[in-house]
């Protein structure tokens, strides 16, 4: 039982262990998954169905219930007064249920259909739109957090360094060959990477906490993110932004809507029953209560939309070219930006080129330091002078090299890809 307990234990562990291992494209799609607006999707789709299915009832028959009571000054007699009939009476009632069934609408119900089933399309491309821009939060979180996991590695190389110093300068003093004050200083320049070590630590658990929000995750400060490779990318890569796709659902809807200015001016023609129970009947010489019942077709024609429909097709083409225009200033910011983050790659290329040479050759004199310390050559001071120029050059290094990935992501995040 003991060994069955810590088997469990081991693996509640290594599953705790593996869970808290993430790439960047882990965050982006738990990201997605749990931020509070990917709940509309669910709404939008459902609204949908509502929508159409509310248009398309058109095709169904349409009962209304209707009833009137009304008293007039005069009636309809016959002339002469030999004839006995009763005179209508001047007040009148009416009670009637009318059934209508669209023979031809012109095409309404259909172009209605279309623009729900486009106006959903977009709103739904309006929240993966919204989705998209979690991408470049996701970026500076986590790149944040491995540019502190390299820094901390480097001021950890760094106190190692000093420290094995301190050793051998402890052992100098002893021996009667160096004097106090130099481990002292070095003494001094541990207690600073201790600080520099609890401030990124500090850091690294206020990023954690920030993108364990947003993956819904608690990130202890064991959590490990892996650090992806540098990305192949084009000069000028394809732009297939989640915008591109939303201005093309929002052309469509203003050419749906044109199509449906030309369904509003069509006749219709349908099919019509109408049965009812009032005074009179039908028969309009019988002055008492009667049941009825009357069918038949009907066509109707509303001419007085060709007033305004050819308004409404300009203001429609007008909102299409300035929907037309955004995408084009939309197209040319972002190739705009593109271009800048291009510009910084190749930058940032030179750059680490640059830093790796530096870092050759402060590595070479602070290893000459070091030794001229170690005989007693120069002081402490003039050791650390060393020591944190070959540190200044590892921590451009590690900075350069996360901004070129970092860069590299946000123009994935810039371009769609």
């Amino acid at each position: 039982m003991r060994l069955t307990f810590f088997f469990v234990l081991f693996l509640g562990v290594t599953i705790q262990t593996q869970a808290q291992t993430l790439t960047i494209e882990d965050c982006y799609e738990k990201a997605r998954q749990n931020y509070p607006i990917i709940k509309q999707k669910e709404l939008v789709s459902k609204s949908k169905e509502f929508s159409i299915a509310n248009v398309q009832s058109g095709y169904l028959p349409q009962v209304t219930l209707n009833g009137q009571a009304t008293y007039q000054s005069d009636v309809t007699r016959l002339p002469g007064s030999a004839m006995l009939v009763e005179p209508l009476s001047k007040d009148q009632y009416k009670l009637y249920v009318e059934l209508n069934q669209a023979i031809y609408d012109g095409g309404i119900t259909k172009r209605n259909s279309a623009i729900q089933e486009t106006v959903a399309q977009v709103e739904d491309q309006k929240i993966e739109v919204e989705l998209h821009k979690i991408k470049d939060r996701i970026n500076q979180i986590y790149f944040g957090t491995l540019l502190i996991n390299e820094q901390l590695i480097q001021n950890e190389i760094v106190q190692k360094d000093l420290m094995a110093n301190l050793s051998k300068m402890e052992s100098a003093i002893r021996n009667g060959t160096a004097f106090k004050t130099n481990a002292d200083i070095l003494q001094a320049e541990i207690l600073k990477t201790d600080q520099r070590k609890v401030e990124l630590k500090s850091a690294r658990k206020t990023y954690l906490e920030m993108l364990g929000m947003f993956i819904h995750e608690t990130l202890s400060e064991s959590a490990s993110l892996q650090k992806p490779s540098f990305l192949v990318v084009t000069e000028q890569p394809l732009i297939t932004r989640p915008e591109i796709q939303l201005y093309k659902y929002q052309s469509q809807l203003y050419v749906a809507q044109q199509q449906l200015t030309n369904t509003r001016i069509a006749p219709r023609v349908s099919l019509f029953a109408q049965g009812g129970y009032g005074r009179p009947g039908l028969n309009m010489l019988l002055n008492q209560f009667d049941t009825y019942y009357l069918g038949g077709i009907r066509l109707s024609w509303n001419v007085s939309g060709f007033y305004n429909s050819g308004r409404e097709k300009q203001l429609l083409d007008l909102n299409l070219q300035s929907l037309n225009l955004q995408q084009e200033i939309f197209l040319f910011n972002t190739n705009l930006s593109l271009r800048q983050q291009s510009a910084e790659i190749n930058k940032l290329d030179e750059l680490l080129g640059i830093d790796e040479k530096l870092i050759e050759l402060r590595s070479r004199i602070k290893n000459t330091a070091k030794a001229q310390l170690d005989n007693g050559v120069i002081t402490a001071n003039d050791y650390l002078r060393e020591l944190n120029a070959e540190d200044q050059a590892n921590q451009n290094l590690i900075v350069h090299q996360i901004q070129k990935l970092m860069t590299q992501y946000t123009q994935q995040v810039t371009s769609g890809n």
